[in-house]
């Protein structure tokens, strides 16, 4: 009887600590990220005010998020307006953000959000002690890596790019992503194949944009009307 007795105390024990790891078990897509960073290299971190960590890299003068941001605050804790709607998207003129195809649990921790040129020219999207980079400070990035070679820029590998990922290496640590844009029509586009990044530069009423494509090493850069969404890196102060 005593050893059915301990048995059964065992089971209970069991059952006890498995509940507890269910009940610890967490939703939160911030700890479901699926980067590949550059093991060889030595990466910071800093905190938004969502409490999102990101790790940082030194690339040549200087110190960039090597993550897309994510947060949902402006750095004076009002919160940024978080759009679904296609219709409502279509309002450049309203500061919002949101996840690719509507579904942060998927998209959140990999890529972050997707901001429009509203919310970034706020001047309070990025966490404090950074901002959204210039095109100067842009240019300053891909002149360190001789011109256009965005390779070294790219997250290898095809777990987040689509093949064949041409010419990425990630020397640098930066890890770009592919997180795609959505369109001022609403539609969701590019995940995989196109990685686009505000600048904060506008000139002669275009905003500057940074990107990079799964079939070729080059980082390219255009003037746009900014009714879109797209991610946004942030460089150090």
């Amino acid at each position: 009887m005593k050893n059915k007795h301990r048995e059964s105390n065992i089971l209970i024990l069991i059952l006890v600590v498995a509940m507890s790891f269910i009940g610890c078990k967490t939703d939160d897509p911030n700890t479901n990220s699926k980067i590949t960073f550059n093991p060889n290299l030595t990466y910071g971190s800093m905190t938004d005010i969502d409490g999102n960590v990101y790790k940082t890299i030194k690339i040549g003068t200087q110190i960039w998020m090597a993550e897309n941001l994510k947060t949902t605050k402006y750095k004076d804790g009002t919160s940024i307006l978080l759009v679904t709607d296609n219709t409502a998207w279509g309002d450049p003129s309203t500061p919002a953000y949101c996840w690719y195809n509507n579904d942060a649990s998927t998209y959140k921790a990999t890529y972050g959000a997707l901001y429009n040129w509203s919310a970034v020219s706020t001047g309070k999207l990025a966490p404090t002690g950074w901002h959204v980079p210039t095109n100067a400070e842009w240019t300053t990035l891909t002149m360190y890596l001789n011109g256009d070679d965005g390779g070294k820029l790219k997250e290898t590998g095809t777990l987040n790019w689509t093949s064949p990922n041409t010419g990425a290496t990630n020397e640098t640590g930066f890890s770009a992503l592919p997180g795609g844009s959505r369109v001022w029509t609403g539609t969701f586009n590019g995940l995989g194949t196109d990685g686009n990044w505000w600048s904060s530069s506008i000139n002669q009423g275009y905003v500057g944009l940074w990107y990079m494509t799964n079939d070729d090493s080059k980082v390219g850069t255009l003037g746009y009307k900014g009714r879109s969404g797209h991610s946004v890196r942030c460089v150090k102060d």
